[in-house]
């Protein structure tokens, strides 16, 4: 698969086959998402990979967890790094709540007001929604916020390797509220920032979610080219 073809082909898939994925693929992958950039080469990311017995542990930790009311707002969350902000300036506000009603009405059919269903569709997060393998990547809290950026190359990469190799992915900000969950789990030490999980595995192409694809902005939306060409 081209470079060009993973990029058209990837999207956040929330609906995953049963399918396990060899160890040995996982770490080819790994390998290849580390030639990703990294400022002076530092390499700060690390990666929790959760198969098996182990990601059952895990999920139903993480599951209890958000049954009982434990999620931590964004401003608690203890990180330099605060995925979400409390309030979201336009246009992304706007592109937020077309997302969400694109996802619980048009693809799910859940009414906007129930939150009964709503409550009962995201917490699927909390089982890498049904992905064999469930990772959780982490970076060092010394190198401050550049390494977040470099923790966005290294997922960008294993994405993209993964939807090469025919495998899916969907990364999980989600999991951050559940911290102390992730960190006595998988003994992340307090030096290590959790950036988020991502759900690895083989899309169920029969699931209604599998089925839809998401919009982008057109590139004159984002983009100002400076090519000082002169003009008449």
């Amino acid at each position: 698969m081209s470079v060009e073809e993973a990029l058209r082909t990837r999207h956040a898939v929330r609906a995953f086959l049963p399918a396990p994925v060899a160890r040995e693929e996982v770490e080819r992958l790994l390998a290849l998402a580390s030639r990703s950039a990294s400022n002076s080469n530092t390499q700060p990311w690390r990666v929790h990979v959760l198969m098996g017995a182990a990601k059952h542990r895990l999920t139903s930790a993480l599951l209890e967890a958000f049954d009982s009311g434990r999620r931590i707002p964004e401003a608690e969350l203890e990180y330099p790094y605060q995925p979400a902000p409390d309030a979201w300036p336009e246009p992304f506000g706007a592109r937020r709540r077309r997302f969400g009603e694109w996802l619980y009405g048009d693809v799910l059919g859940i009414d906007r007001g129930d939150a009964v269903l709503r409550a009962a569709y995201h917490a699927r997060n909390y089982t890498f929604f049904g992905a064999p393998a469930g990772l959780v990547v982490t970076v060092s809290r010394h190198l401050l916020s550049g390494a977040l950026v470099d923790a966005g190359l290294f997922l960008q990469a294993l994405m993209l390797a993964a939807r090469a190799a025919g495998l899916d992915t969907c990364p999980q900000a989600s999991l951050i509220h559940f911290h102390p969950v992730l960190r006595d789990q998988l003994g992340i030490p307090d030096d290590q920032i959790i950036v988020c999980g991502l759900a690895l595995g083989y899309a169920d192409p029969d699931h209604v979610l599998c089925a839809h694809r998401t919009g982008r902005e057109p590139v004159e939306s984002f983009t100002v080219f400076h090519d000082d060409v002169p003009t008449d």
